[in-house]
């Protein structure tokens, strides 16, 4: 995959929704919220310490300034390079993936990442991203669940119990992001994605990601949602069917480190094959 289909964005006249990152301050937060304010969504992070978020903030927006100017020297670049100019036309849809949107080049231009408290943010945002580790995700649902209705909760909650990480260790209920959606309620459409991708590389706007993500949810419909984020993100995204399959997802994160353990890799992912127009949407 090219620089220019490793991000993509909706059409420029499409209002984006924002998108809170509570934990955006983390490594996988802060990573995901990085990519999408360089797709051009609105994102605000969220800490339990303001003063935190606002520093975090701060950092993704200098990296999102240098990556804005790569890109625009790049493009100059190519565009000396070739007679013509660079053609800035979307490339076709990923084959093999239901409803995926066009891939387009890498933004130039992004939102101003905001940081505040969990509250606000959640406040703020039609999208609400729970970033944090499983011992504080109760307590954040139970913080912010009275700003929650009506809205997209996307939980990528992992249930690691340290220091056995990359041991599978599934609480009572099977699901740590089904007991989210018990605990919110239906009011909340809760959707379980990303505890498979590795923060490794999250930050760097040209490193296509090795690994896909299983999205579950019990409506069709927030599940696509989801899915068109993780395209901004520039990871491919799957229908993974209902939260309940969300155990699944959890406990291949702890096989994940597993074998980043035994290879000494920092970033082992999965893939999603057998599925008709894998290769073309490879090439």
């Amino acid at each position: 995959m090219s620089e220019s289909t490793a991000m993509a964005q909706r059409p420029a006249d499409a209002k984006l929704p924002t998108i809170a990152v509570l934990g955006g301050s983390g490594r996988e937060g802060g990573g995901l919220a990085f990519r999408w304010a360089h797709a051009g969504y609105p994102v605000v992070i969220g800490s339990r310490d303001p003063a935190r978020a606002v520093t975090a903030a701060a950092a993704l927006n200098d990296e999102l300034n240098r990556a804005a100017l790569s890109a625009v020297s790049l493009n100059d670049e190519l565009n000396r390079a070739v007679p013509g100019g660079v053609h800035s036309d979307p490339a076709p849809a990923p084959a093999g993936r239901a409803d995926a949107p066009a891939t387009r080049p890498l933004a130039t231009q992004h939102h101003a990442v905001v940081g505040t408290s969990q509250r606000e943010a959640a406040a703020a945002a039609e999208i609400v991203v729970f970033a944090v580790p499983y011992s504080a995700q109760m307590p954040l649902a139970d913080e912010v669940a009275d700003l929650l209705a009506g809205k997209i909760v996307v939980d990528v909650t992992v249930p690691l119990v340290p220091p056995r990480v990359d041991r599978v260790q599934l609480p009572a209920g099977g699901s740590a992001v089904q007991a989210l959606q018990d605990r919110l309620g239906q009011a909340v459409r809760v959707i379980s994605a990303f505890q498979n991708i590795s923060a490794t590389h999250l930050r760097d706007p040209h490193y296509v990601i090795d690994c896909d993500v299983l999205v579950c949810g019990d409506d069709a419909d927030a599940r696509q949602v989801v899915i068109d984020l993780a395209a901004a993100a520039g990871l491919a995204a799957w229908h993974a069917g209902p939260l309940a399959n969300s155990v699944a997802t959890e406990a291949l994160t702890s096989l994940l480190i597993a074998i980043n353990k035994r290879y000494k890799v920092p970033a082992s992912g999965i893939r999603i094959t057998g599925v008709p127009g894998r290769d073309a949407r490879k090439a």
